[in-house]
């Protein structure tokens, strides 16, 4: 019997999660799920992150902790409004084994059409890091175009040149050099090919 977690919330004081609640565990018992929490965030919008939302916030840590078979709400904007969020929630669900199951939008993904559902909102996750990383890649080559320097900035004095070459002559590693010195390893080799 799969264990169930219900998840309800609504966005202000005179709203109430109880018809939410009840529809769910109606669907619960029809399914044969058992109700092993019932989680709810009242009187908080969707757009709040999972950290101001004490519901959400255990949803995470129970599926985390394979606490969880399946996760039972009214509908997906019950637990994000923004698609990064869902995403976010799905990529964790889907990464521990947990199905979904939103009431008002008939997703089930115990069903072949869910997991088709779920396959498809992960490919529009990773369709949008892949732009991420191009506009990225873009205003880089942008930047190395105009001439600007990239990466950390190097904190090699002329003094922890001579520190580094040293130390090294003096059968230092290199980490050891980095650490006395304080500087990045990268620093390091710089120095003693400077030598």
């Amino acid at each position: 019997m799969k264990k169930a977690v219900i998840y309800a919330r609504v966005s202000t004081k005179n709203q109430t999660v109880q018809n939410q609640i009840q529809a769910l565990r109606d669907a619960a018992t029809r399914q044969g799920w058992n109700v092993v929490a019932e989680l709810s965030d009242e009187a908080i919008s969707g757009a709040k992150g999972r950290k101001d939302r004490p519901g959400l916030e255990t949803l995470f840590q129970m599926i985390g902790k394979r606490q969880v078979d399946i996760v039972l709400c009214w509908s997906l904007d019950r637990l994000g409004r923004s698609l990064q969020d869902l995403i976010t929630l799905m990529n964790d669900m889907n990464a521990k084994g947990v199905d979904l199951y939103c009431h008002t939008q008939n997703i089930d993904t115990t069903t072949s059409g869910g997991r088709l559902l779920f396959s498809i909102i992960g490919s529009i996750a990773e369709f949008e890091r892949e732009i991420i990383r191009d506009r990225i890649n873009a205003g880089l080559d942008r930047a190395r175009r105009d001439g600007k320097r990239l990466g950390r900035p190097t904190n090699l004095t002329q003094n922890a040149a001579i520190a580094a070459r040293m130390l090294r002559e003096k059968g230092a590693s290199i980490g050891t050099i980095a650490k006395q010195l304080k500087i990045g390893v990268g620093s390091v080799y710089k120095a003693l090919e400077a030598a």
